[in-house]
């Protein structure tokens, strides 16, 4: 009970450390969280514009502003997963306590562990403000959405994003200086076939192919599913459990590859970069 004890204060620790660090930098959320605003009503905008765009009669444009929505939502949380777990090593660097965490006497997965609870918790947080702010904007109806089963499958979703960006974070811890840059590739290729902004059917084939094994294309449809139709928790899961079924594998995963980078980030001396 010690061990365990001790196990989660020191997961609680890099949980606070997060904290503190959005507030010393609270600016730079607050312009982010204007970005993101900005980002996800540019996008919901062309639901309402898709009329005039194609010059032909749409008699839903509201339900083409939500399918938008949703998805630029979903993504931002998705994404935000994704950004505080790969940037750890960043993080890190420019806080210059990169060399004293890793050579902590700190299991990884209890560090892992504190810094993707505060992503999620973070990624709720901030994309609840958004879904707000974005509602009142334009007036979205959600009477009829199933939240409870569309927070299911999000969560369920995080999982599997949690144990590709552990992998995605060896990029920054062994290059340095162009690492971080590197993990975009791991985002853009999700997005492209995760069918964020449109079905995935009207992808080729091959992109079509490749959707069946990104995590997001099953988070997209499921809290659709949920959100714009009402679909009962019980009939969502088979959104969920395919989610599951690779986070179960993408984190142990993830954890070993990071221990193995890890391993030679330090006999090769670059955990004392600051490139």
């Amino acid at each position: 009970m010690a061990v365990v004890t001790q196990q989660f204060r020191a997961s609680y620790a890099f949980f606070e450390r997060n904290v503190n660090l959005i507030k010393r930098y609270w600016s730079w959320e607050l312009v982010w969280l204007v970005y993101s605003i900005a980002d996800c009503m540019s996008v919901s905008f062309i639901g309402l514009g898709m009329q005039q765009i194609s010059g032909s009669e749409i008699t839903n444009t509201s339900y083409i502003v939500l399918y938008l929505l949703i998805g630029t939502l979903v993504w931002r949380f998705l994404f935000t997963i994704f950004y505080w777990i790969t940037d750890l090593i960043n993080i890190e660097r420019w806080e210059g306590t990169i060399e004293y965490t890793l050579m902590a006497p700190v299991r990884r997965i209890t560090h892992m562990t504190g810094q993707t609870t505060f992503a999620v918790i973070y990624g709720f947080f901030f994309t609840g403000v958004i879904l707000a702010i974005t509602s009142l904007v334009f007036k979205i109806d959600l009477t009829q959405a199933n939240f409870v089963g569309g927070t299911i499958v999000l969560l369920s979703g995080s999982f599997s994003f949690v144990g590709i960006g552990i992998m995605a974070s060896v990029l920054p811890l062994l290059f340095p200086e162009r690492g971080s840059q590197m993990t975009h590739v791991f985002i853009a290729v999700l997005l492209l076939v995760s069918g964020v902004y449109y079905p995935v059917n009207v992808l080729p084939l091959v992109l079509r192919k490749a959707a069946i094994f990104s995590p997001a294309t099953y988070v997209l449809d499921g809290v659709r599913k949920a959100l714009l139709d009402g679909t009962p928790t019980a009939q969502l899961w088979q959104y969920v459990w395919p989610v599951l079924l690779m986070g179960l594998v993408l984190i142990p995963l993830g954890l070993l590859i990071f221990r193995q980078a890890e391993l030679y980030a330090k006999r090769s001396g670059k955990l004392h970069r600051n490139g």
